[in-house]
C-alpha cells in the first residue's frame, strides 16, 4: 500500500523514547551527589583511623551518620548500575545475552544494595 506521508512524517514518533535523556540526567545527578558524599565518607573514615570497634559502631549509630551512609550506598550503587548498563548496551551485541546481562545486573545490584542498607540499619538500630 502506498503512503502519502513524507519520509519525515513516517519517521516522527519512531525515534528515541526519551529514556536516554533520563538515563544521562540521573548519571550526572548521582555523580554530583557522590562528590560531597565521597569526601565526607573518606574524611570520616580517616578520622576514625585507629579507633576501636565500639567507637566505630557508636559513630555509625548517629542518625545523621547512618542516613549519610545509606544515602552514599544507595547513590553509589545506582550510579554504578547506570554506568554498567551503558557498557552492556554499547558492547554486548547478541540480543539474548544483552537482555540476560541487564536483568542479571539489575538483580545483583538490587540484592547488594538491599543487603548493604539492611546491614547499615541493623548497626544503626543496634540489632
Amino acid at each position: 500500500m502506498m503512503s502519502l506521508r513524507s519520509p519525515l512524517g513516517r519517521a516522527i514518533g519512531l525515534g528515541s523514547s526519551k529514556e536516554g535523556v533520563s538515563h544521562w540526567w540521573w548519571q550526572r545527578v548521582t555523580s554530583v551527589a557522590l562528590v560531597p558524599l565521597s569526601v565526607w565518607f573518606v574524611f570520616s573514615l580517616a578520622s576514625l583511623a585507629g579507633a576501636d570497634h565500639q567507637t566505630v559502631v557508636e559513630w555509625m549509630r548517629s542518625p545523621i551518620v547512618a542516613s549519610l551512609l545509606i544515602m552514599f550506598v544507595l547513590t553509589a550503587f545506582y550510579h554504578a548500575l547506570l554506568g554498567v548498563q551503558v557498557i552492556i548496551e554499547d558492547y554486548v551485541h547478541t540480543e539474548w545475552l544483552k537482555m540476560t546481562s541487564l536483568i542479571g545486573l539489575n538483580f545483583v545490584t538490587l540484592l547488594i544494595t538491599l543487603v548493604a542498607a539492611v546491614l547499615l540499619l541493623r548497626i544503626a538500630v543496634g540489632v
